[in-house]
């Protein structure tokens, strides 16, 4: 009998997870420690209560608890906008012909369009807790920005944005949405820091990282009375409040008595993905389970399928501490693509473990490809993707094609992190024609390879 799945699938409130899952728990080896580039030594959890709130500091180096309860002003606010639906893609199934199955979680019902809230609204309480006047971050895309400028509101918090500055050019909206919530927005490399300033000198027309945002941000918490910096993705605290996703997703599709048989979601520096993945990478670690895991990245900035796993900095500016990821080199300049979230030289530290112990897949694909999954998604299921999301469009599409050749019903869950409402002149840039695909050459990856740096007695 044929199941009577909706289209749409919400939890109630109080099914919602009342904990984040802790994924480093129940991984075999634990991710290799973050090293303090002052000592060369791994960092103590002291060393980053300069940078972090304490108690995000704790969460980052906690390898062993596997639950955090969820702090009640904090499920107050996620449940404004959280569950967020378990989509059935029934017209995109039958759009391919395939006999796939294809779900998607849908994260892009708040203002900021996208999962970004589920963290920045837990970083601006402990921060908050703290007794903080305020705090720093970098964005990309902008969804984080907004996503951060949305929670800084709601506790009172004092907020400055270093923001790509390709990004900052090609969507000037972000930039006001972020100020109709208070905060200040900056174009990366600014004139503002020493980070900003030195890379201006080197190259005055710099369109901007994420490494040198961060290095922005981070030099401004730092160096000013009462502020701490806050970061979007990457690291290990970020990936545990982004669980929420997946948590309600597994839930969700036990109510349908449905589990994927692949699991696909876009990866630029790990959030979306590590949460999504997060309790199915669970069962794929203890043995309960064995779904596919496929990480979608950008040709442009594919540091998971032509990075190396080696010490690098998280930032251009070399300020913070540096982490084992794949990396394409602190250095790197990513072109000017238009998946701005995705647009970082490196990947979290666990999934960079999990891919390097043979856990996860991951594929690269070009900007063009994306745009025109997005677009087809878009026309079919009435959602405009952003184009981080898209990422995980292709892949997923790719998927269902694949299950059409061999026959195979399999089940597909996809993260569809965010809408596209705020990047329409990437739209605007695919349908008129004008868009391009830049895939790095070796050579132009080789000197931010080549400027990895060494640490003796662990990394020559």
């Amino acid at each position: 009998m044929k199941k009577n799945v909706p289209h749409r699938l919400y939890l109630t409130e109080e099914q919602m997870p009342k904990q984040w899952y802790n994924l480093r728990a129940d991984m075999k080896e634990q991710p290799a420690p973050i090293i303090n580039p002052a000592t060369g030594k791994p960092a103590a959890v002291e060393d980053l209560y300069p940078v972090f709130c304490e108690e995000l500091a704790k969460q980052e180096m906690d390898g062993t608890t596997r639950y955090f309860d969820i702090p009640e002003e904090v499920l107050d606010i996620y449940k404004i906008y959280r569950p967020s639906p378990l989509c059935r893609a029934y017209n995109l199934e039958k759009a391919l012909d395939t006999p796939a199955k294809i779900y998607y979680k849908f994260e892009g019902n708040n203002t900021s369009g996208s999962h970004k809230l589920n963290s920045a609204v837990a970083q601006a309480y402990y921060a908050k807790q703290q007794g903080l006047k305020g705090v720093t971050t970098e964005t990309g895309a902008g969804q984080w920005g907004t996503a951060l400028a949305e929670a800084c509101s709601y506790f009172g918090l004092d907020l400055e944005v270093y923001m790509v500055k390709v990004s900052y050019n090609q969507k000037p909206f972000r930039k006001n949405i972020m100020e109709t919530f208070g905060a200040n927005v900056f174009a990366s490399p600014s004139d503002r820091t020493e980070a900003g300033r030195k890379i201006l000198a080197e190259d005055p027309e710099n369109s901007g990282s994420l490494g040198c945002a961060i290095s922005e941000a981070v030099e401004r918490a730092v160096t000013s009375d009462g502020y701490r910096y806050v970061l979007g993705s990457v690291l290990n605290q970020v990936l545990l409040h982004q669980s929420i996703i997946g948590l309600e997703a597994k839930q969700a599709m036990e109510l349908l008595d449905e589990y994927p048989d692949i699991v696909v979601g876009c990866a630029g520096g790990g959030s979306n993905l590590g949460g999504l993945i997060a309790p199915f990478m669970q069962d794929k670690l203890t043995g309960k389970r064995d779904p596919r895991i496929v990480a979608i990245e950008p040709a442009s900035c594919p540091s998971f399928t032509r990075g190396v796993y080696k010490y690098d900095f998280c930032d251009t500016g070399k300020i913070t501490p540096m982490a084992k990821m794949y990396t394409l080199g602190c250095t790197f300049k990513p072109s000017a693509n238009h998946a701005g979230g995705l647009r970082y030289h490196g990947m979290s530290p666990i999934l960079s473990k999990l891919y390097a112990d043979g856990y996860m897949e991951a594929s690269a694909v070009e900007q063009t490809k994306v745009f025109e999954a997005a677009v087809q998604f878009a026309k079919l299921e009435t959602i405009l993707p952003a184009p981080e999301s898209a990422h995980a469009i292709k892949g997923a599409i790719d998927e269902a094609l694949k299950c059409k050749e061999s026959g195979e019903a399999k089940t597909i869950l996809f993260g569809l992190t965010g809408t596209g409402y705020f990047d329409m002149t990437a739209y605007a840039a695919y349908n008129e024609g004008r868009m391009s695909d830049h895939i790095p050459t070796d050579e132009e990856l080789k000197p931010s390879m080549d400027a990895i740096p060494s640490i003796p007695g662990i990394q020559d």
